[in-house]
């Protein structure tokens, strides 16, 4: 249905951290705001697989721009930062001249997003704030410091809350932080979860050769970076096989960032480099086949304020495979897997490693585990239960489209 003015709400997405439809969660959203009739843009970074500047994939039309590099320090990040930002004004324009907008809905990491909504602010257009990362702790995590750039974290996370017209938050954690620390009042903040779509994560049949021959493998995915814990999971898998002698487990670790080749020489270092086979980033094909094998999936993400708060897409993505899992005890990690993970004490690699024993020597246990994840992501977790929860969100910005599949406002 179309409005008075005869034209279709027109979206412009900004993702910075990942190109898309890499980025699983902007991509469904990206899909449902097009099944409810919008119009849909997104900007986003080039990357491996992601090349084309500009491409139209099931009628969403992706603006991509380089980035100067991949940043690992402080200074890094900034320059990364001004730079995409730099990009993402420039796009915005050609985004306007050949589609239009309507909303601007910006996704973080980084927070800087908002100069770019408020100066289109100024044009009528309005602005979602989507809060995939808490930056200031993210921040802290990366670096242990609340130094300058911790302070300046803070200030724009300020200033895109006070510049949003509605947040959607990522869990019950993030809408305290953008009501309480970012002054949002309550009604405009919505929790929509990155859920899992099981059409795209599909059960299939193991393929043994990734265990390299031995008995069991234990399965992970997710970015390389400091906060990621996986030097504790290396050290787990050094107290598995060096000091308790199991020999029969490999590791499959999938995922790329800027700590991938220093996680390869620290299992050298460690003397586990034969129990372990790093992927790097890969098609949806070989996550999928690896974590099909895999008899347990773990998530080792450090326990600190910003893993804590944060719902790690990885865990539901575990689940919806039907995968018992080991993870250290952190509050929104124990709200999604509930009764499918077992929890060690935070940051104890021994613990983990021990947690790890407990399931690959029980396979019922494993079994009621598996199932248990997998029934609560159909249940309740999947993304369709979170789709009109977006909605919800977008009624708030224009409350005359609601229950409309298309609404009435122009450029």
């Amino acid at each position: 249905m179309k409005g008075s003015a005869g034209r279709d709400l027109k979206v412009l997405i900004i993702v910075e951290n990942l190109p898309v439809p890499f980025d699983r969660r902007v991509w469904q959203e990206a899909g449902a705001l097009r099944d409810a009739g919008y119009k849909v843009s997104v900007i986003c970074p080039t990357g491996k697989g992601y090349e084309k500047r500009f491409e139209i994939i099931d009628d969403i039309h992706i603006f991509r721009h380089p980035l100067p590099l991949e940043a690992n320090g402080a200074l890094g990040y900034l320059l990364e930062y001004a730079a995409a930002l730099l990009w993402e004004f420039a796009l915005s324009w050609k985004v306007l001249r050949r589609r239009g907008f309507d909303v601007i809905h910006g996704c973080n990491p980084p927070d800087n997003i908002f100069c770019i909504a408020l100066f289109f602010k100024l044009f009528g257009k309005k602005f979602i704030f989507d809060h995939h990362d808490i930056n200031p702790e993210l921040y802290e995590a990366k670096f242990g410091k609340r130094d300058f750039f911790y302070r300046v974290m803070l200030a724009w996370e300020h200033w895109t809350f006070k510049t949003a017209d509605v947040s959607i938050a990522t869990n019950e954690s993030y809408r305290r932080i953008a009501i309480e620390r970012g002054g949002m009042p309550p009604e405009r903040v919505f929790v929509v979860r990155s859920g899992p779509k099981l059409e795209r994560l599909k059960i299939m049949p193991p393929n043994d050769a990734l265990k390299k021959g031995r008995r069991y493998l234990v399965g992970y995915v997710g970015v390389m970076g400091k906060q990621e814990g996986i030097d504790y999971l290396l050290r787990s898998a050094r107290y598995l096989v060096r000091t308790l002698g199991r020999t029969d487990i490999h590791f499959g670790l999938i995922g790329g960032g800027t700590e991938l080749e220093a996680m390869r020489h620290y299992a050298h270092e460690l003397g586990i480099a034969e129990h372990v086979t790093f992927t790097g980033r890969v098609p949806d094909e070989e996550m999928l086949e690896m974590l099909n094998t895999a008899d347990i999936c773990v998530n080792p993400d450090v326990a600190n304020e910003m893993n804590d708060k944060s719902t790690m897409n990885k865990i539901m993505e575990y689940m919806a495979l039907g995968k018992p899992i080991v993870q250290f005890d952190l509050t929104e990690g124990r709200f999604s897997a509930r009764e499918s993970s077992l929890y060690a004490d935070r940051n104890d690699e021994k613990d983990f490693a021990e947690k790890i024993i407990i399931l690959l020597d029980d396979p019922q246990l494993r079994k009621t585990m598996g199932e248990y994840g997998r029934r609560r992501v159909m249940e309740e977790l999947s993304w369709d239960y979170e789709i009109p929860k977006l909605m919800a969100a977008y009624n708030t910005l224009y409350p005359e489209t609601k229950g409309e599949l298309k609404g009435s406002r122009s450029l």
